[in-house]
């Protein structure tokens, strides 16, 4: 029997439209004559367009206002949903602070991030929206060492984010006092950088007060030689102690006519530049943007890898994420070959020891605290066991000044 042909001409194939709503509809079109489908491979070959735009067949101003639209939604919806998942929680205090949501987020961006944002970008969004989202559970309090726009402010906002309530205070004293009074819920202090070492200040104070470490923040610690003159015209360069020490190096060697003086801050150094003529400042980029005053030289830290670790101090505790730290504050008798036995709990239970720090007694006792940091949470058996170890020494003193996840550094 013959095939029996159409009498409408060619057959015609079916295609898929997308309309601006997402929604796949069919329509027909006829088919493509050999020569128009070589064109097209050919074409295909040497640029492709993104899908979703070759499907919608949207202008860009257009494509981008849709997902505007979407964003606003969907931002929305993430916060309600973060709402409704609060309200099932029992203890809201000790859920704020728990770091693990956050963490979470980072390795999502670290999975699913291609470009073109960074994956610096990428945090810098989420974080406010994470931050919001917290506020409106819990209105959040913390003190820091200020003023503004300093390395420590840096630390609060990558921790808490901006809609938390920020707090600056002149000294670290004073950050432990707030957070010991009750006037804040949290504080932020710098207790080690990774030139200059140890934070005496801070230190200090958890031989003084009963507080916890719950958290750290690892922070790039990036300065800057700002200026309204010309390099060769500055007289004298303004900043605090640590961030001199850190660029000591390349000052001498760069700016040998220049004399150094300490100040209280390196937000305090970028106004003092501002003001006056002739004058430096070693500070953050941050603060040559919010104080108006030009970067003369970039990255002037001497080590390029200079990172400033910072505590969280509080009465929260963190639970375990399998990626923790613990830190203690230990004083052993002062006599010959106390320190090793000290020691000797922690390479028993295969307990690796990061941060080893000295610090001497005050008059009239004699002899040495110990801050020690090392891998692993409270709640680990192994830690368990070297703490349980060391008590039976037993120490003159032991006191766990908390466990928290490590952090990598940000910013």
């Amino acid at each position: 029997m013959a095939k029996k042909t159409s009498s409408k001409g060619p057959v015609k194939k079916v295609a898929r439209k997308v309309s601006r709503d997402g929604v796949a509809s069919a329509r027909t079109r006829p088919a493509a004559s050999k020569s128009e489908n070589s064109k097209v491979v050919a074409s295909g070959s040497a640029r492709k367009e993104p899908v979703a735009r070759v499907a919608a067949r949207l202008p860009p101003e257009m494509e981008i206002a849709r997902l505007d639209e979407q964003l606003v939604s969907l931002l929305n919806r993430r916060v309600t949903l973060f709402l409704e998942k609060m309200q099932e929680v029992q203890s809201t205090s000790r859920t704020m602070f728990n770091d693990l949501d956050q963490q979470q987020v980072w390795s999502m961006i670290e999975r699913l991030n291609q470009g073109p944002l960074s994956t610096v970008e990428m945090r810098s969004i989420f974080r406010p929206l994470l931050s919001a989202g917290r506020q409106r559970v819990k209105h959040v309090r913390v003190a820091y060492l200020g003023p503004p726009f300093s390395f420590t402010h840096q630390a609060a906002i990558s921790r808490f984010g901006e809609s938390a309530d920020l707090i600056p205070v002149s000294t670290i004293a004073t950050v432990f006092e707030e957070v010991n009074r009750g006037h804040v819920d949290f504080g932020i202090v710098p207790i080690e950088n990774s030139t200059d070492g140890r934070i005496v200040d801070t230190l200090d104070m958890f031989t003084r007060l009963p507080l916890r470490i719950c958290g750290e923040v690892l922070v790039h610690v990036h300065h800057n030689l700002l200026a309204r003159c010309d390099r060769s015209e500055i007289s004298e360069i303004y900043s605090k102690p640590q961030a001199l020490s850190q660029c000591r190096d390349w000052l001498s060697k760069n700016m040998p006519q220049a004399r150094l003086i300490e100040v209280t801050s390196t937000s305090t150094a970028a106004q003092l530049a501002r003001d006056k003529s002739s004058v430096a400042a070693v500070a953050s980029r941050q603060a040559a943007i919010q104080y108006d005053v030009p970067i003369v030289a970039e990255c002037i830290e001497d080590n390029k890898n200079n990172v400033t670790r910072f505590a969280v101090i509080g009465d929260a505790v963190a639970e375990a994420t399998g990626r923790d730290r613990t830190a203690v504050l230990l004083q052993i008798p002062h006599r010959p070959g106390s320190l090793s036995e000290a020691l000797e709990p922690f390479r028993r239970n295969k307990v690796n020891l990061t941060w080893i720090e000295s610090f001497p007694l005050r008059e009239p006792n004699v002899g040495y605290l110990f801050f020690l940091d090392f891998e692993g949470h409270v709640s680990d058996s192994r830690v368990k066991r070297t703490l349980k170890d060391l008590k039976a020494l037993p120490p003159d003193r032991l006191e766990i000044l908390g466990s928290y996840p490590r952090s990598e550094p940000s910013i």
